[in-house]
């Protein structure tokens, strides 16, 4: 009787197996195998729209190099100077303002830093807008503007009632103060920006000289970028922004993206814009394109370093680039056809913003990253029928990655980490993406990027026990999806070593390890040394 039920028990799993591969077949021919081929179509086409734009952007920056276009040979540019009859008022008035909300660990710094910068006394403002939640930390903040008001610094602490607009919202309000009407240009600091005192006397004479320049803005230094290589990943990513997207929007078009801080603004420019708008999470991008359609320039002082801080944990992390690829979506679709029927900028500006700015860098780069990398490439392991072309499957995103790593010579050691980090963060981005294109979920989502400041030194210095060495990620937390897509790609690595002939494998595995990296949150984990 047992080798009966035994028997019985294998013709029912045959018998299901059989069933699955029927069922496999029948929907792999009709559906499945077109649907894959629309899919590659459609990745291969954003994939070269990526390619072309990456390779523009690096023969206009081999130029910019080559000939050695500073923004002073672009624009007038000479020092303000002092004036015997005049005094002092030959210095426009400039206000400083440090938006903040529960900064603990970097208030000090940044305040520090806005009151040592060289500027006539009586010619500058530093205005601390404080949102903080924090009734301790809202005092600490009080008392450290007290401190310097009592050194002579013309200094003001400004609270509000409640946080409607967060960033966007304080800085609205801090511009309503009748004090501010005295003001000439406002120079914006987040909270753990700490500018060298000679940054106003590099950045206010190319606002002084040049009446149609709007916007004055620098690069950023990362104080943090050897903590872990979470923090060395961000930086190769972030090197590529502000070494070539920053200095080509620059050079040919007199436009690029406000990057929220270590800016100047014309306070006509920004008014004559409309002011500050809480719409999307990106204000300060918003705040840009509309000026930009109004006509101003804006000029990026590539030289011109300011020190701020990474996010030094993944959660932080995450939360950062959820806010910059759905806002970014959300302002498309806010913006696309207010742009294109704007009379005050060039055709050729408005097909830049449209196509360049927003389409392929804000939605084009994140989706296919994803999608055709993470997705329809290991899916055809499973489908041989569909076959991606060498140049697509290598060739272009060879060369993509390439131009992406030169802002960042000293981590090219760590591009195949990139690659992979990259990879995992585009699942992320490509979800934020859609939220913010069809504004849905947390479109709107605001969440304050955690600083450490001085805190992160203590931290770097001292001795950790061996439980706290040895943790896994933020307590064990699990991010699912990354899960889901690890196991997919791993899935698919097996299929291909054990059946296919793409040797795919290789990448599909240590992609796989990637997510679950990222999915067990075991990144961007301090362990220091014993």
């Amino acid at each position: 009787m047992d080798w009966i039920s035994s028997e019985t028990s294998l013709s029912t799993r045959d018998g299901i197996t059989s069933q699955i591969g029927l069922l496999w077949q029948q929907v792999r021919a009709p559906l499945l195998v077109p649907s894959l081929r629309i899919m590659v179509f459609l990745c291969l086409a954003m994939s070269l729209m990526l390619f072309v734009e990456r390779v523009y952007m690096g023969i206009v920056i081999a130029f910019i190099k080559v000939l050695r276009r500073k923004p002073e040979k672009k624009y007038k540019w000479e020092p303000v100077k002092d004036d015997l009859e005049l005094a002092n008022y030959s210095y426009p008035m400039v206000l400083v303002q440090i938006p903040m909300y529960n900064e603990r660990e970097v208030y000090q710094l940044s305040i520090g830093a806005a009151c040592n910068l060289s500027w006539p006394a009586d010619r500058i403002l530093v205005q601390v807008l404080d949102d903080s939640t924090d009734l301790t930390i809202k005092a600490m903040v009080e008392q450290e503007c007290r401190r310097w008001a009592g050194k002579g610094v013309n200094i003001k602490y400004e609270i509000r009632d409640n946080r409607k607009g967060y960033k966007a919202g304080a800085l609205k309000e801090g511009m309503k103060h009748n004090y501010v009407k005295l003001c000439d240009y406002v120079a914006i600091f987040d909270a753990d920006f700490q500018p060298d005192s000679d940054f106003l006397m590099r950045t206010i004479p190319f606002l002084v000289h040049n009446p149609e320049v709007g916007l004055v803005q620098a690069r950023w230094k990362f104080v943090n970028s050897d903590e872990c290589l979470l923090t060395r990943m961000q930086e190769m990513s972030l090197d590529y922004h502000f070494t070539v997207e920053q200095e080509v929007g620059s050079a040919t078009h007199a436009f690029f993206g406000f990057n929220g801080t270590a800016g100047v603004w014309r306070i006509t420019a920004l008014n004559e814009a409309g002011g500050w708008k809480d719409r999307t999470t990106v204000e300060d991008m918003d705040l840009a394109v509309r000026a930009g359609l109004k006509g101003w320039k804006f000029v990026y002082v590539g030289e011109l370093k300011v020190k701020n801080e990474l996010p030094s944990t993944f959660k932080a992390y995450r939360y950062q680039q959820h806010r910059w690829s759905c806002g970014p979506a959300n302002l498309f679709r806010k913006m696309a056809l207010e742009i294109a029927a704007n009379k005050k900028v060039s055709l050729w500006k408005k097909c830049y913003l449209i196509y360049s700015f927003f389409f392929v860098r804000k939605i084009v780069a994140h989706i296919v990253t994803f999608i055709f990398y993470c997705v329809v490439m290991p899916a055809t392991v499973l489908i041989p029928e569909v076959q991606v072309p060498i140049w697509g499957a290598v060739y272009i995103p060879s060369t993509i990655t390439l131009l992406n790593a030169v802002g960042t010579p000293r981590s090219l050691h760590l591009l195949v980490f990139w690659i992979l980090f990259e990879n995992v963060m585009s699942l992320h981005r490509t979800r934020a993406t859609f939220i913010g294109l069809f504004e849905v979920g947390r479109v709107n989502e605001w969440i304050v990027t955690e600083k450490l400041g001085d805190a992160l030194k203590t931290k770097m210095s001292s001795k950790a026990s061996k439980k706290d060495r040895f943790r896994i990620g933020e307590r064990y937390k699990l991010h699912f999806m990354e899960i889901f897509v690890g196991l997919y790609l791993l899935l698919c690595g097996w299929y291909d070593y054990s059946f296919g002939k793409n040797r795919f494998y290789i990448y599909l595995f240590l992609q796989s390890m990637a997510f679950f990296v990222a999915g067990f949150s075991y990144i961007g984990v301090f362990v220091p040394n014993s």
